[in-house]
């Protein structure tokens, strides 16, 4: 039998929760300088709804892929940890069910979790997950659709309350929630995306401008003009006229066909005197502003700017500090996690979650070897002219 959290009437329902109450909390507190109204109908204007913002950013990584993989290199590099309890069977235990727990039906691992949670966060700047119980323990991880869900702000200007389909979620501490770099009262965070539209829509604009001058290119449009001898108007239409008609013919035959024509008859191609605008420096530096927002440098991303760039010491330590800064956001979910697993088999101690150690000494290594290829491949393409 699996227990959703919608069908659990309250959070004693089966005694899992009782060790982290206090008796000594306050009965009620609240923000003094929370917003306040006296309108009747202000509740109406209180719901966050999470989708709609969502859909400019999933459009910005669906169009600049550099964006997609920036982004996923940000998750990848977050990646790695454990947890230790002091305890040798619950670290035995915790280790083999997290890595095999059911993560929306899909995948495996409290890792594949935390994944899907971390890149919700870095691209709509909010991040909801769920646990699914049974009677066993924990059934599944499940990274939740923000289009599904609405928040609220409580009558006391400091909580937020979760609302599914219209109703508010029985059980909301089976909810996880995380926000990136929240502005003051807000209750939804801020992607890591936020302010490249308009970049974006430029690029876009510069990539769809230089694939319509390529296909112009492979579909050439021809000028024949005819420049009258003397003749009256009569017989230079008709001189016309046969001019049109050869070159018709000699453009759709199938095989290779001469065109002849005398008198002053001058073949141009339209639009061959324009100057093609270059792009590179503006591509460039759309790209610098893009890339300035995911905290990478740019080689890792495959832009070869430099031909003697590199990481130094400080660049690691920068890209070091944002990483462990969305740890931070990570750890109290995954905590969670584990600590309610254990409560739920028995276990009567608290997990620790410990991080691996960043390094980026490897992604520096094979950064730098593309980085050579591409140099070595430019110096032979430049001595074969």
């Amino acid at each position: 039998m699996h227990l959703r959290p919608s069908q659990w009437k309250g959070s004693d329902a089966l005694g899992l929760f009782s060790f982290r109450k206090k008796s000594d909390a306050p009965a009620a507190c609240s923000a003094q300088t929370a917003a306040l109204s006296v309108h009747p109908f202000y509740r109406l204007g209180s719901f966050y709804p999470l989708g709609a913002k969502g859909r400019i950013s999933l459009a910005v990584r669906e169009a600049v892929p550099i964006v997609d993989a920036a982004l996923n290199k940000l998750v990848r590099l977050t990646d790695g940890f454990s947890f230790e309890t002091g305890n040798d069977s619950a670290d035995r235990f915790l280790e083999k069910s997290l890595a095999m727990i059911n993560v929306g039906g899909n995948q495996q691992g409290i890792s594949q979790f935390a994944s899907n949670y971390l890149n919700q966060l870095l691209t709509f700047g909010t991040a909801i997950g769920e646990v699914v119980l049974c009677e066993n323990g924990i059934y599944a991880l499940y990274n939740t659709d923000l289009s599904y869900v609405e928040l609220k702000r409580a009558e006391n200007g400091i909580d937020v309350e979760f609302y599914a389909s219209g109703k508010r979620v029985n059980n909301e501490q089976l909810i996880f929630y995380s926000v990136l770099n929240p502005r003051p009262d807000e209750l939804v965070g801020t992607s890591i995306l936020d302010g490249l539209s308009f970049v974006s829509d430029i690029l876009m604009k510069i990539y769809n401008t230089i694939g319509e001058n390529w296909e112009h290119a492979g579909n050439i449009r021809y000028a024949v003009t005819c420049k009258n001898t003397g003749e009256d108007g009569a017989q230079a239409k008709e001189r016309a006229g046969e001019i049109a008609e050869a070159w018709s013919d000699a453009m759709s035959s199938d095989s290779v066909k001469d065109f002849v024509a005398v008198g002053d008859v001058n073949v141009s191609v339209i639009g061959a005197d324009n100057k093609v605008l270059d792009s590179e420096i503006p591509v460039r530096q759309l790209l610098e502003q893009i890339v300035a927002k995911t905290g990478l440098p740019p080689f890792m991303l495959g832009l070869n700017w430099s031909s003697t760039e590199r990481m130094s010491k400080q660049q690691a330590d920068i890209l070091t500090t944002e990483l462990e800064s969305y740890r931070r956001i990570l750890s109290p979910v995954l905590k969670k996690i584990a600590d309610l697993q254990l409560a739920l088999n028995g276990f009567n101690c608290e997990a620790q979650l410990v991080w691996d150690d960043i390094t980026l000494q490897d992604e520096c290594e094979q950064a730098r070897a593309e980085l050579y290829r591409a140099q070595a491949e430019k110096i032979r393409g430049e001595e074969s002219r």
